[in-house]
């Protein structure tokens, strides 16, 4: 009885996890997973049934190709801009605060990690007014000064760099202060045996400093990368997908297949199609996440 208890006391403790992970996770995605072989809409709540590949055809081929492919393109070229754009920003203010010769270095880091710590969602709709063509202040302020007022939300390539620079405001934060951690601990003798040598800030920088960045900053990268990719805040509170799209009413130029997904879901109740996109989805995401373990290290054997 006591090598019993012994053997089936860990699983009784995790008992009401693996219940509560049953019921609000794997049972929905194994759900989503049959819709996406149905038919099940609007049109078909009690008499749906099954249809094969039917709904991944329609998305990659069919009806629904204009609405996928344009939007898989923008979530790609979001997703890399914004997650590059990012990192690029952070690592330049890293550099910068650390500087030992900056006055204020304390000041300056907390400042800029000021819109890390504000709620993202308060920030995204503080930022949505300030871009708003009737009364946003910043296309004011352009017209006060002499320029043509840019209409952020309302054209289609303006809305998109709304989107990328809201977001650079969101996620610099993180980068900046994950990279500035690296550089502290970096050995501060390499860096002035490179000094010794005769190597310029630049040189230093391309041959020492980065490549040592960059071999722990990559995980982070592609984590980044697939927050980004199925990033829904970001772009259903600035934009709300817009501006629509002349060809298609299932999807706005702003639109990433996050946001797809909802609109198919909850305005126009095709469930099938939007299960076979969350399906689409997760494949990426589930490529990603594996890419981004392997580089980390998290797959492989391990010496005891």
């Amino acid at each position: 009885m006591r090598r019993l208890r012994q053997r089936w006391e860990p699983w009784a403790y995790l008992f009401p996890a693996l219940v509560s992970m049953g019921v609000l996770s794997f049972f929905p995605i194994a759900y989503s997973v049959y819709i996406a072989f149905t038919n099940y809409d609007l049109y078909h709540f009690s008499s749906y049934h099954f249809v094969g590949l039917a709904n991944f055809i329609a998305i990659l081929h069919g009806p629904y190709a204009s609405v996928f492919l344009p939007t898989l393109v923008w979530t790609l070229v979001f997703s890399i801009g914004t997650s590059l754009l990012n990192f690029a920003v952070g690592m330049g203010l890293a550099l910068v605060l650390n500087n030992p010769r900056l006055k204020g270095r304390a000041v300056f880091r907390t400042l800029l990690i000021v819109p890390w710590a504000l709620p993202s969602t308060i920030t995204i709709l503080i930022w949505a007014g300030l871009l708003n063509q009737s009364f946003g202040p910043v296309d004011h302020l352009l017209v006060h000064l002499g320029l043509p007022a840019i209409g952020w939300l309302v054209n289609p390539f303006w809305a998109k760099v709304a989107v990328l620079l809201v977001n650079l405001w969101l996620g610099f934060p993180f980068f900046m202060v994950s990279l500035l951690g690296g550089l502290q601990a970096m050995s501060p003798e390499v860096l002035e045996a490179a000094s010794i040598d005769g190597a310029s800030p630049l040189q230093t920088f391309r041959k020492i400093t980065f490549p040592l960045l960059w071999r722990f900053s990559l995980p982070l990268l592609l984590g980044t990368f697939a927050f980004n990719f199925n990033n829904f805040g970001i772009v259903y509170l600035l934009t709300g997908g817009g501006p629509p799209r002349a060809n298609t009413a299932f999807a706005g130029t702003t639109d990433v297949l996050s946001t797809v997904i909802y609109n198919m879901t909850l305005t126009y109740n095709r469930y099938d199609i939007a299960a076979a996109l969350g399906i689409i989805l997760f494949v990426f995401l589930g490529a990603l996440t594996v890419l981004q373990l392997r580089l980390a290290g998290g797959i492989g054997e391990v010496d005891l």
